[in-house]
């Protein structure tokens, strides 16, 4: 069974970086495309950037185009999130999840999620 592992998450000032990674077992993770989702307190998951199989079709929520970048590592079984200019808005539970078949941006057509890791940006 595949599961998905974030890590890379913490406590940020505004304007500042940070560099997200999912890492997933099991195998023929390139035939699958995944995705980066987020949870604030009270308000609903939301999907921040998604990417298909090969790495070359990728989507971004409009809150975040120009800061995020989503990229993936087929040969490591790992995907990324670059999150540059960071916003106490961005702050949130980050969660990565995979699907079968075309990328996606609706969070119930993924089937494997992770953990989630919190990130945290200040004032």
């Amino acid at each position: 069974q595949v599961q998905l592992v974030e890590s890379g998450g913490g406590l940020v000032q505004a304007g500042g970086s940070l560099r997200l990674s999912c890492a997933a077992s099991g195998r023929a993770f390139s035939s699958y495309a995944m995705g980066w989702f987020r949870q604030a307190p009270g308000k609903e998951r939301e999907s921040v950037a998604t990417i298909n199989q090969s790495g070359r079709g990728t989507r971004y929520a409009d809150s975040v185009k120009g800061r995020f970048t989503i990229s993936r590592d087929n040969a490591e079984n790992t995907v990324y999130l670059q999150m540059n200019s960071l916003k106490p808005e961005d702050t949130a539970v980050y969660y990565c999840a995979l699907k079968g078949g075309l990328l996606s941006t609706n969070p119930r057509e993924y089937d494997i999620w992770g953990q989630g890791t919190q990130v945290t940006v200040s004032s």
